[in-house]
């Protein structure tokens, strides 16, 4: 069983990269980002509450964001693993899926880290908001996410790193090569 974090700044591909390496090793990628949208979509009542954070380019409250992922990891399609992207970002988030996990008498296998240099993602980011019509990417708001990603996650990256258990990759560079740093961090090639 595979159970595997992405960590890394908004735009350093964790969503591409998830994507890969859960089809190579064989589990579902799940993004934070994507059940944050399902649920404004659908207008549930967490998805109402988040999209007010979502839309300024804050962080979802922990217990929406907790309650989310809980649900979506007691789903069937993540008994043999998952790939998580975008969770957990806080200390508390460590602490709630630490909870969800050992309900499930389960622990993380490994934490990938992406890291990439700021200015390189404010332009990948922009010319992914040009591309895609997000209204939730714009300079100022990516400005504002990555402050936060910096002042909240490395606490998060902390904690992992203490036990023992991240693999930091360069996300920088084509996809593919990418891809394959991951893999052979993960001793996956």
């Amino acid at each position: 069983m595979t159970r595997l974090l992405i960590i890394g700044p908004p735009g350093s591909g964790k969503g591409t990269q998830a994507a890969r390496i859960s089809e190579r090793l064989g589990v579902v990628a799940i993004s934070t980002g994507d059940i944050f949208r399902a649920n404004v979509k659908e207008m549930t009542p967490l998805g109402v509450e988040a999209k007010k954070y979502i839309e300024n380019g804050d962080f979802v409250p922990d217990s929406v964001t907790n309650n989310m992922v809980r649900d979506r990891l007691h789903q069937e399609d993540v008994i043999d693993g998952f790939l998580l992207d975008g969770y957990p970002r806080t200390a508390p988030q460590v602490i709630a899926l630490d909870e969800i996990l050992a309900e499930k008498d389960a622990k993380l296998d490994a934490v990938l880290l992406l890291t990439a240099n700021d200015d390189e993602l404010v332009e990948r980011l922009l010319k992914r908001a040009e591309i895609e019509g997000r209204q939730d990417d714009n300079a100022d708001v990516i400005r504002h996410r990555l402050s936060l990603y910096h002042q909240e996650t490395q606490v998060v990256i902390d904690q992992y790193q203490d036990r023992g258990i991240v693999r930091e990759v360069d996300g920088l560079g084509e996809i593919d090569e990418v891809t394959e740093r991951v893999l052979a961090a993960l001793g996956a090639e």
